[in-house]
């Protein structure tokens, strides 16, 4: 198959205190595209000034995947069904909380797609059906144990 990397980069900045835990989360991402994120630890898990607002957290990074990958899977199974797509943005939302094991994690994922189709336009069953199957296909939503669920908007 195929390999993926990612580069986290983060050291240490002057007159902060490692033992102490008074150090920035700040750090970035870097991907084999070039492009380079800043990231951080989220706000709601590690307080301020030692997180950074203006940073993608990996929690969030998260979401986005997951996302990501439901909507490059549904405009597969759409275009496949003879659906023309000429937009789609989700709004996706994920939940952090105990899980069953009793361990602090992203939980739960709802998934907002809001979809235009030019010409054709699927019934609610269909769509229902073309979401479906974009999970099952899906590779971020089999690698997960994340509930995911598609939310009409």
């Amino acid at each position: 198959m195929a390999s993926y990397t990612a580069t986290v980069d983060w050291a240490l900045q002057p007159g902060e205190d490692f033992l102490a835990g008074r150090y920035s989360r700040k750090h970035t991402v870097s991907f084999d595209a070039g492009i380079t994120v800043p990231a951080s630890a989220s706000p709601h898990v590690v307080p301020a000034p030692w997180s950074a607002v203006d940073a993608i957290d990996p929690e969030e990074m998260l979401v986005a995947a997951i996302s990501n990958c439901h909507m490059l899977s549904f405009l597969y199974i759409a275009s496949k069904a003879g659906f023309s797509v000429l937009s789609y943005r989700d709004e996706a939302e994920g939940v952090m909380r105990k899980n069953a094991e009793g361990k602090i994690a992203v939980t739960r994922v709802a998934l907002r797609p809001a979809i235009v189709f030019d010409g054709r336009q699927p019934t609610a069953e269909a769509l229902d059906q073309l979401h479906h199957e974009a999970h099952e296909v899906c590779y971020i939503a089999s690698s997960v144990k994340t509930e995911i669920v598609v939310e009409k908007p």
